[in-house]
């Protein structure tokens, strides 16, 4: 007993653990806190970025923000623990602390997103396993073990235990990589005020920057030499030369319509038989959405290549041309006036610039009308608007008795004159 107090007094209850004790606290807190401002500051860019409960990105940031706290809190004691070795201070019991901090974000990161709970109780059981292995360091023996299982790829010679915490890394990465594109896109619609096709790019080039720096770490934590990617360098060439040129095309030409801002998500374009607004530019393909609710997928190299009217390139303005024919027994300056009155009734024709009726012509049956009217919100269709307007020219021809002619044919009917003819008797 005296021993134990002795110990106690000598190893527990000294100044160098009460300084690391009160130092880890504080880490926690700082932790805590800053994770509660990051929290709430990207909840409000989700709020003016207009995302939804249901979307998948709104889905990821709820697991972002339980799993935030617990790596702030590993990142600032592994920073604390990291300048005590730096500075030969004692530093047990960070390392004691930061073990216990790794196995709760562990359990957060693997076992916190999975569906099946029965699963995710036997993972969480397996991680606080490993924490007390590596507290009272009983570790050791299955790192030997598996450090001793080597894996040969030519003359690079790979551990078993490399392996394993090269596939942890890439996982966390990969996460950490897709987490902070949601972020960095958020932040570039709700505050940067770029265009949206130079917010696209940028995300596409942050993206390709982020996966291509976290495979060069993995391969370079494996030990692996990125020399002997040369000659699957020069296969893919050759690849793209014959037969993935059609998917190396369209990838080019979406970075070409991204950097040259022909086209943006949101612009009304028609190519072919296909109209609609533009939903979403990838990487390989153009997500355009018709009125009709259809999704088309058009690969980019045929918007590079192809025509396409743009309806909404510089600005939103379009001006309809709507011809009508009214009888020749009718008023037509009436007739005039009410369809430039049955254009300012319909809500979504622009008073500025105002809308016109021309006289285009005489014609076999009628005389030829135009009324032309500008709209700015294209994306919502021209079939309804084009519809409003006929409607409202129609009612108000009945109400004042212009008439619409059908085409008419005049026939003349000539007699034939009497022909007497004789007969011979």
């Amino acid at each position: 007993m005296a021993d134990m107090h002795q110990f106690i007094l000598n190893y527990v209850l000294t100044w160098p653990v009460a300084i690391q004790l009160t130092i880890g606290g504080l880490a926690f807190l700082l932790a805590h806190k800053a994770a509660g401002v990051i929290c709430l500051s990207f909840e409000r860019n989700m709020a003016l970025a207009g995302l939804s409960e249901k979307s998948p990105d709104f889905r990821k940031a709820e697991t972002f923000f339980k799993i935030v706290r617990p790596l702030l809190t590993v990142l600032l004691l592994g920073t604390a623990f990291s300048l005590a070795r730096y500075f030969h201070w004692n530093s047990e019991v960070f390392k004691l602390i930061l073990i216990v901090a790794v196995g709760m974000f562990l359990i957060r990161f693997l076992a916190g997103p999975m569906t099946n709970r029965y699963w995710a109780g036997i993972l969480t059981a397996m991680i606080w396993i490993w924490v007390l292995l590596r507290i009272f360091h009983f570790d050791k023996i299955w790192i030997n073990f598996f450090n001793g299982l080597n894996l040969s790829i030519g003359k690079v010679n790979i551990s078993m235990l490399t392996i394993g915490r090269a596939a942890f890394f890439t996982l966390f990465l990969y996460w950490l990589s897709k987490n902070f594109l949601i972020i960095f896109r958020i932040w570039l619609q709700t505050r940067s005020n770029l265009p949206p096709a130079t917010q696209t790019l940028l995300h596409k080039l942050c993206a390709i920057l982020l996966f291509s720096a976290s495979l060069i770490f993995i391969l370079h934590y494996m030990g692996i030499d990125l020399t002997l990617f040369a000659l699957l360098g020069g296969a893919m060439g050759v690849g793209i030369g014959f037969g993935l040129q059609k998917i190396f095309a369209n990838l080019v030409s979406g970075f070409i319509i991204l950097a040259d801002k022909s086209i943006k998500p949101g612009d009304v374009i028609q190519l072919g038989s296909t109209y609609g607004w533009i939903n979403f530019l990838g990487s390989r393909y153009v997500s355009v959405v018709t009125r009709g609710g259809i999704e088309h997928l058009i690969p980019n190299e045929n918007l590079i290549t192809g025509e396409v009217v743009n309806w909404s390139y510089s600005n939103n303005l379009v001006r309809l041309q709507i011809p009508l024919g009214i009888s020749y027994d009718s008023d037509l300056d009436l007739a005039m006036e009410l369809m430039l009155a049955a254009s300012d009734s319909v809500k979504r024709v622009l008073r500025n610039p105002a809308p016109t009726c021309l006289l285009t012509g005489f014609g076999d049956n009628a005389i030829n009308l135009e009324l032309r009217a500008w709209i700015d919100d294209p994306q919502k269709g021209l079939g309804t608007v084009k519809s409003e307007l006929l409607m409202a020219v129609w009612r108000r021809f009945k109400e004042n008795h212009i008439e619409m002619p059908y085409p008419q044919r005049v026939l003349h009917h000539k007699t034939i004159p009497e022909i007497a003819i004789r007969t011979k008797s």
